[in-house]
């Protein structure tokens, strides 16, 4: 059961003593240094952040994960996407990620538990969420590639960790472009 401390930060007990709070209370810088530990200094260059080019992240889908002692160990983000038909209609999405997490705290469940606030948060919404990953980590969450064999991304990627959550009966266009959502 999650419970809300005086500091506005929620107790993930699935995270191992890592608290969840809002993206916003944690240091940009911090942030960003904790992406460039998990992803590398050149991964503004990856097909994922041309989709986030100009748009913002989603505040209430994206969270921030905090040690007992206030460190930031983890930092989920989603941001506005779309799918653009060939006809220029324009499929609302959002693009989860990225996730990371201090290497020190890997395994204990904290990227996991920011994945599922911040699918539920997207859940809310009724618009299906998209992301660039794995398909054995994501497939439990309900991730898979069915939908997006087709879809056109803004650089390269591999097909098969372009994956899509949808709704039970929800469909998406065959084919599209991903670009994002202003």
């Amino acid at each position: 059961m999650e419970t809300v401390t005086a500091t506005g930060a929620i107790k993930a007990a699935e995270a191992h003593g890592a608290h969840l709070a809002p993206l916003g209370l944690a240091d940009n810088m911090a942030v960003e240094a904790l992406l460039d530990l998990s992803f590398g200094h050149e991964r503004r260059q990856r097909t994922a952040y041309r989709l986030r080019d100009g748009v913002a992240a989603e505040p209430v889908a994206s969270c921030a994960a905090f040690d007992e002692h206030g460190r930031l160990v983890g930092s989920l983000q989603s941001w506005p996407l779309a799918l653009v038909g060939e006809d220029d209609s324009v499929t609302p999405l959002w693009l989860v990620g990225p996730i990371a997490v201090h290497p020190d705290r890997r395994s204990e469940g904290i990227g996991r538990t920011m994945l599922r606030r911040g699918l539920a948060a997207i859940d809310g919404t009724g618009i299906p969420a998209v992301l660039i990953g794995d398909p054995e980590y994501y497939g439990p969450f309900g991730f898979t590639a069915e939908a997006t064999g087709e879809w056109e991304l803004p650089g390269p990627f591999e097909r098969r960790r372009l994956l899509a959550r949808l709704d039970e009966g929800q469909r998406l266009p065959a084919r599209g472009r991903l670009a994002p959502r202003g």
